[in-house]
């Protein structure tokens, strides 16, 4: 018993877009149809606008080539599981670019996976590693995914929001764009109670919901979301000043550091000398610190010394120095 042309011709498409060529034997007993039938739909497929390029021989054979546009894919449920999952993954690295492209196309899979399988994708998702921020603090990919659909339909977001200092509210946006830093997630929208544009530390909201409601988009102030987050990090933190010392000459130290932690020079007595500022939090300066592997003193603040005595002295009893094991 043959399938209908439709489904046929997905099923078709479905093989094709594995990285081989198909001989028409295989794919006529493959459909149940006859050799003739395979190239009507080949032809059929090809209308259509997909590349399916034939090569000659007893049998022939068919494979799908790049073209100028993606074509829709067509998935078997073991496919789609293993792509939504990985996509989960790619959204919490900061892989420049990736991570928030790894949302969007999400937002789009998610949307149109039948309940089975998102419940497979949710309980895979559970068994390995969870979606963090830079801090530690956990973000569901629901919570990503809801907010890039309603960017991406221009609906109004509802959710509950907790400030930094734990006070809660309930907050009514036009969500604008989604902004990863690498270590966190932020969305930029327009507050419609507070009439202003806010931006939100995803890791602080729950309970998102897309209302139904369209808006037209507003323009932004800066004309780029990346650049209207970093003025307004910029303006909510509270930068302060460090110095750092090392025994090792500059030109060594350059090698482990970040580019935004700056450029040591040379401190006079062999070893180098790092000095900037940040409105990072010590916490977080004092673990990048410990993370380039090298000898280092901190001269200043007097925080991030106190910061740094205190992590040692956490990892020394963690490892059982100073303790029984």
């Amino acid at each position: 018993m043959t399938t209908g042309t439709p489904a046929r011709l997905l099923q078709l498409l479905s093989l094709l877009q594995t990285p081989r060529e198909w001989p028409g034997g295989e794919l006529s007993r493959r459909l149940g149809v006859s050799r003739r039938t395979v190239r009507r739909d080949i032809d059929r497929l090809r209308e259509l606008g997909y590349p399916v390029q034939a090569s000659k021989g007893a049998d022939g054979g068919y494979r799908l080539v790049a073209g100028k546009a993606m074509p829709p894919l067509v998935l078997d449920d073991e496919e789609a599981v293993a792509i939504a999952v990985g996509l989960r993954a790619g959204a919490g690295h900061a892989v420049a670019g990736v991570d928030e492209a790894s949302v969007r196309a999400l937002a789009k899979l998610e949307q149109v996976l039948p309940a089975r399988l998102r419940r497979r994708v949710t309980t895979l998702q559970a068994a390995t590693t969870p979606l963090t921020s830079g801090d530690g603090a956990t973000i569901a990919p629901e919570t990503l995914t809801v907010m890039a659909s309603a960017v991406a339909g221009h609906e109004r977001l509802r959710f509950a929001y907790r400030a930094k200092d734990g006070t809660g509210s309930r907050r009514l946006t036009e969500p604008y764009r989604l902004v990863s830093t690498g270590r966190r997630w932020y969305l930029v929208a327009y507050d419609v109670d507070r009439a202003d544009w806010r931006t939100f530390r995803v890791d602080r909201v729950s309970e998102p919901f897309a209302t139904g409601a369209r808006f037209a988009p507003r323009e932004l102030p800066t004309g780029d979301a990346a650049e209207y987050l970093r003025r307004s990090l910029q303006g909510q933190a509270h930068e302060y000043a460090f110095d750092v010392t090392f025994p090792e000459p500059p030109e060594a130290v350059a090698a482990r550091l970040p580019a935004w932690m700056g450029r040591p020079v040379e401190d006079g007595a062999g070893g180098s000398r790092l000095r900037g500022t940040t409105g990072d939090p010590v916490e977080w300066l004092a673990v990048r610190l410990a993370m380039l592997g090298c000898e280092f003193s901190v001269r200043e603040p007097r925080e991030l010394v106190e910061c740094v005595r205190e992590l040692g002295a956490r990892l020394g009893r963690a490892g059982g120095v100073g303790g029984a094991r």
